[in-house]
């Protein structure tokens, strides 16, 4: 959930569609060569070398939150690359890190700013 609401800005910053429908993509993956579902092209902010840039790329839309969350669940669990991420268990900061170190964000605070959002998100609980 902690990583819903960063990806997403707490809700603010929703990919849209073309035609401003909501693409349910919560945690800001990114439609690659391999994905065969909808897409939805967005400007976004991407990080070389510590340099911020805004190209548009395309990201996985879907029907519903409930697939956004199985899709994500599936790519964490099915690609080698997160192996390392699941293995944190319930250490939010290990896992944190563990995403930033995959390269799943471009961010070099991504770790830090995720650790935050958790933070926030437990203290609502």
């Amino acid at each position: 959930v902690g990583q819903a609401a960063l990806e997403s800005g707490w809700g603010q910053r929703a990919i849209r569609m073309a035609d401003g429908k909501e693409s349910y993509n919560l945690f800001g993956i990114k439609a690659g060569t391999s994905w065969k579902g909808k897409v939805a092209e967005v400007r976004t902010t991407e990080y070389h070398q510590g340099v911020a840039s805004n190209p548009t790329e395309k990201f996985r839309a879907y029907d519903s939150y409930a697939d956004a969350f199985t899709d994500y669940a599936r790519l964490l669990s099915g690609n080698a690359r997160y192996a390392d991420v699941l293995s944190q268990g319930s250490d939010a900061s290990g896992f944190a890190q563990a995403l930033q170190d995959s390269g799943y964000a471009t961010d070099p605070k991504y770790a830090d700013k995720l650790v935050k959002v958790i933070g926030r998100v437990h203290a609502l609980a």
